[in-house]
């Protein structure tokens, strides 16, 4: 569900694939995607809808940005070139991968500690259910929040998607 996020949310840092800095304030003119992945999961076929939203929107103002989890059932195992290598051969995926993150616990990585705040449509907020919840943060600093059973290409993603792209 829509709520106002803290302006520190696009500081907190975290890594790229390879290992270098990076933070959501290098996307804040765009409506981005936030969701923990896997490659042995049963929702693994999101990434064909993730990859789908980012052709469709990405040269409006929108990417989807991936990270990486092993917290759920060790369902991401592998190093971060072979998680690289699965995305884009089995996938197609062009969209930013991050470096592998805990999502729960208390080595949560910041991002997800701040994440996990934001109330989902029911109203609840709290743990990372499993693989593949979303977040869709817009260029005004809305953050709204989507379980792992709501597939990408859901009517209300693509509504946030589409009512927040600049210009």
């Amino acid at each position: 569900m829509t709520q106002a996020t803290d302006i520190s949310l696009r500081d907190i840092p975290f890594l790229t694939a390879s290992g270098d800095p990076a933070t959501l304030a290098d996307y804040e003119d765009k409506v981005v995607l936030l969701v923990n992945v896997a490659s042995k999961c049963g929702l693994t076929p999101q990434y064909e809808q993730l990859e789908a939203l980012q052709r469709a929107y990405g040269e409006r103002g929108f990417t989807v940005l991936g990270f990486p989890c092993n917290q759920f059932a060790g369902q991401e195992p592998g190093s971060m070139e072979d998680i690289l290598e699965y995305c884009s051969m089995t996938w197609g995926v062009t969209f930013p991968v991050f470096d592998k993150v805990k999502v729960n616990g208390g080595k949560a990585a910041p991002i997800y500690k701040a994440l996990k705040k934001t109330r989902d449509a029911e109203g609840k907020r709290g743990p990372i259910l499993w693989n593949f919840e979303k977040f869709v943060l817009t260029p005004s600093g809305s953050l709204h929040r989507f379980r792992p059973n709501v597939k990408p290409d859901d009517p209300a993603i693509v509504e946030v998607i589409e009512d927040n792209l600049p210009g």
